[in-house]
């Protein structure tokens, strides 16, 4: 079947039967965001998935995809299906962390597995921790982390931050300060899905502060950075990849120019896998991939590796072959820490041109073989 067969088929919930998964098969339940807002993050990571599942040509992996709207409650609702109707053994997909910690422990409580290729909200990596749950993206923290790396570089003394008010806000605001060693000139949690900053930028006039670091994804960071251009402010901004990713930058136009930004990838990462992967996503969608295509891609590498070593009936087997990670990943060096959280490098990138399209470069390493802080609290 053809890609663009595929992705219609599925997201009209057409693909598969309720049969449950025969010797060498595996039915995947995606359950991501393709509709309001943030859905530019679940189309790219069901973009990335589907493409690798085309590229390998794998007649034994069975994919239904649907949509959870940013819903916590469409999300219970769609897992419940999928594990009881569609009899899925994966699930996958899911962009937002309050999402996350609606649907992961159930799921792993049910002897499914689930690959996340987004969400990595803290309470899942250390005493909520589980076998079946595995994180192919990073901790929450990580990229926040990196920044605050990056802010003690540059010689950053006294940083406003921010963050909306959700798991994932909160680890990202919680990365930051462990690294970072300045002091903080204000630190605000917003609302998630928040249009309008203009309450935000004043108290960031009314500060003393050096720098900004903010964590805003999809809309609410192109409502910020474009609102922040506008303000007349002059400070320099650091934040993670996701406030300036592909599918983002092209919005925010030059207000992102120069922004210094935190990503575990970029399409310029040089191995083999990841030139093919950058090609082969061009060639499909006519569009640069961004981080969260990355990420499906790799999640949907990572399935496909564990397939060719073990069957899914076979869950200790199957769970042995995912902990390998025996995959070429677009990012290179790829391996799991004992709470199945990536070891990856996360790179400093800076928000360029190139003709008419707005993208990143990278331009140094924020920190190498990074792993995460809850390891120790994961018991398993």
């Amino acid at each position: 079947m053809k890609l663009k067969s595929l992705i219609a088929a599925a997201c009209m919930g057409l693909i598969g039967s309720a049969a449950l998964a025969e010797d060498g098969k595996v039915k995947v339940g995606m359950i991501t965001t393709l509709s309001g807002g943030g859905a530019g993050l679940g189309i790219d990571v069901r973009d990335g998935f589907l493409l690798a599942a085309k590229m390998a040509g794998n007649d034994n992996l069975e994919i239904v995809v649907e949509d959870d709207q940013r819903k916590p409650d469409i999300a219970v609702q769609l897992a419940d299906k999928m594990i009881q109707s569609e009899k899925v053994d994966v699930l996958t997909g899911i962009i937002w962390s309050n999402l996350a910690m609606a649907v992961v422990p159930t799921a792993t409580a049910q002897g499914k597995f689930y690959l996340s290729p987004n969400a990595g909200p803290s309470a899942l990596a250390g005493k909520g921790c589980h076998p079946n749950y595995f994180n192919v993206a990073w901790q929450n923290d990580n990229l926040h982390e990196a920044a605050g790396g990056y802010a003690n570089d540059a010689g950053f003394k006294k940083t406003f931050i921010l963050a909306p008010n959700y798991p994932a806000g909160q680890d990202a605001l919680t990365g930051y300060k462990r690294v970072y060693g300045g002091e903080l000139a204000g630190e605000l949690f917003t609302k998630l899905g928040q249009k309008d900053y203009a309450a935000e930028l004043a108290q960031i006039r009314a500060s003393d502060a050096d720098s900004i670091f903010f964590f805003l994804p999809g809309g609410m960071g192109i409502s910020f950075l474009k609102q922040y251009a506008d303000s007349g402010i002059d400070l320099p901004v650091v934040g993670p990849a996701f406030s300036f990713d592909q599918g983002i930058l092209q919005a925010v136009g030059d207000a992102a120019l120069g922004v210094k930004n935190t990503s575990q990838w970029n399409k310029d990462i040089d191995n083999a896998a990841n030139a093919a992967f950058v090609d082969a996503f061009q060639a499909e969608y006519g569009r640069l991939p961004s981080l969260y295509a990355s990420q499906g891609y790799d999640t949907a590498n990572l399935l496909l590796s564990a397939m060719a070593k073990a069957d899914v009936s076979d869950a200790d087997a199957f769970r042995t072959a995912l902990e390998a990670a025996e995959f070429a990943s677009v990012r290179g060096d790829f391996e799991f820490a004992a709470n199945h959280h990536p070891v990856q490098d996360i790179y400093v990138r800076e928000v360029i041109k190139e003709g008419d399209v707005f993208t990143n470069k990278i331009i140094g390493t924020a920190l190498s073989d990074h792993s995460n802080v809850y390891v120790d609290d994961c018991k398993m």
